[in-house]
């Protein structure tokens, strides 16, 4: 690198002060891996009511300005937290209008409280003096950016170089509204009618940031080309298809994970630290995982699902299947929640078969991690999957996946061979019960053998960090700053 890279990322979510799902953990964790690689990475999210005041003790006012969408005027109060020691690395906007309230989505004004985030982000740069060489939009809450960025700030002499891209961490959610909402995000019917932001009727704010954004990533090499196709496009497979077919456009950098924080030598939330062929100290976790959730301790394989409860997630064939394994001597440790019916569904199996099923339907980050650290095998058969977590933190405190061959999943777990040792999970490709139960069936069968040692090495042998990663980023960032 000639010059030192500037990029600022922006998101609706940034754990550790906001998280709902997989974005809140790429944003909070790549920015560090990229900072460590040399890049001047900064980070912008929205200052919700719900941050825990702890997080913020640090927070310092940085500067105030008046964001305008149409007839409306509201404030931005600027907040940075200097995380790194090296200067301020972290911003948050405040305007508790838009930001102080219970939940982070689901209110009739989304369309209005993210383009106001997407505006003020844009315009903070200038109150900053942080004049990016990329603006790193990601998901449909900031799919307006690229837009104002090219129609609204490119003009302006400090923003004339600025390059943007948006990051689909799932297509499925694409921030659809009425027609109507145009005028109220500052922008004219021909938005509309021009057909940048017309989609079925409707506009999309993801579409505006796919089409406008200088380039397009997504967070695995699978996905990137599922999403150019129907079944996976969710009807913008063929403007994805556009975008894929200009030089350098359309990427797919599969995610990682912050490996220092999901260690399972150093982890302070695990039963038992252990490092890799530690078997016994593995074992040591699931004894104490079984008594903590009451279910009989002993070596019987204990398979675990940890998730948001949802179709997406594969559930409708592990439910035909849950009554045959039943039938067999394991255990089955459920962590999450999300639909009512599936919800209900494992309730019902815990209450059936309490020596059997435990069904904790919440999401607790401890428990969470005692499961992956305690149980042998994570169960992940998803319809689709853009990259995944789970798969990844199970892997690395030795749990082995069982997944569908799709997306990230298909990127990340390969099935294992005993005849030759290699692979780290187990993998079916058409989306049927049979294909979920003869995976776990493969799974079982090798359970306790030597074959099943080498296995559990090689899971937790695999380099998923953001630093492995961060490279890829980095020559991305480089290439879309040139264009």
């Amino acid at each position: 690198m000639d010059k030192m890279l500037k990029v600022l990322l922006v998101a609706a979510e940034v754990a550790p002060y906001s998280q709902s799902g997989g974005l809140g953990d790429v944003a909070g964790s790549l920015p560090k891996a990229l900072r460590t690689a040399g890049v001047d990475m900064r980070v912008v999210l929205p200052k919700y009511k719900t941050i825990r005041p702890e997080l913020l003790t640090d927070a310092h006012h940085v500067g105030n300005f008046m964001v305008h969408l149409s007839w409306r005027a509201q404030e931005a109060n600027i907040f940075a937290i200097n995380e790194h020691g090296d200067g301020d690395s972290t911003y948050l906007i405040e305007n508790d209008y838009y930001f102080a309230r219970d939940t982070f989505y689901g209110y009739g004004d989304d369309f209005e409280r993210f383009a106001f985030f997407s505006k003020a982000a844009i315009e903070m740069l200038g109150v900053i003096g942080f004049q990016a060489d990329i603006i790193h939009f990601n998901d449909w809450h900031t799919g307006l950016g690229p837009t104002y960025l090219r129609d609204v700030y490119r003009g302006f002499t400090f923003y004339k170089d600025i390059k943007s891209i948006i990051t689909i961490h799932n297509l499925h959610y694409q921030g659809v509204f009425g027609r109507d909402v145009l005028w109220n995000v500052g922008l004219n019917d021909g938005y509309f009618t021009g057909g940048d932001l017309e989609f079925f009727g409707n506009i999309s704010f993801l579409k505006a940031g796919i089409l406008h954004a200088d380039a397009v990533t997504t967070v695995s090499r699978t996905y990137a080309g599922e999403i150019q196709t129907p079944a996976y496009g969710y009807g913008m497979d063929g403007l994805l298809r556009k975008r894929g077919q200009e030089h350098s456009r359309l990427f797919g950098i599969t995610n990682g994970i912050d490996d220092s924080k999901y260690n399972p030598a150093t982890d302070p939330r695990i039963f038992v630290n252990f490092t890799i062929g530690e078997m016994d100290k593995k074992r040591a976790n699931k004894h104490a995982l079984q008594q903590y959730l009451n279910l009989p301790v002993g070596n019987m394989p204990v398979i675990s699902i940890i998730s948001r409860l949802v179709e997406q997630k594969g559930l409708d064939i592990v439910a035909i299947i849950l009554e045959e394994l039943m039938n067999m001597d394991i255990q089955l440790v459920v962590l999450g929640t999300g639909e009512g019916r599936y919800e209900n569904l494992f309730r019902n199996f815990a209450m059936r078969y309490p020596h059997k099923v435990s069904a904790c339907i919440m999401y607790e980050g401890t428990l969470a991690q005692r499961i992956y650290a305690g149980a042998d095998i994570f169960l992940m058969p998803s319809v689709y999957e853009p990259c995944g977590l789970g798969q990844l933190f199970a892997m690395r405190y030795g749990t082995i996946p069982v997944v569908r061959k799709t997306g990230g999943l298909a990127d990340t777990v390969e099935h294992f061979n005993p005849a030759t040792g290699t692979g780290n999970g187990f993998v079916f490709e058409d989306f049927v019960a049979s294909g979920l139960m003869w995976a776990m069936r493969e799974a079982l069968s090798l359970y306790g053998s030597q074959e099943w040692d080498t296995l559990v090495k090689n899971a937790m042998s695999n380099d998923f960090s953001w630093q492995a990663v961060a490279g890829e980023y980095i020559d991305m960032y480089n290439q879309v700053k040139a264009l």
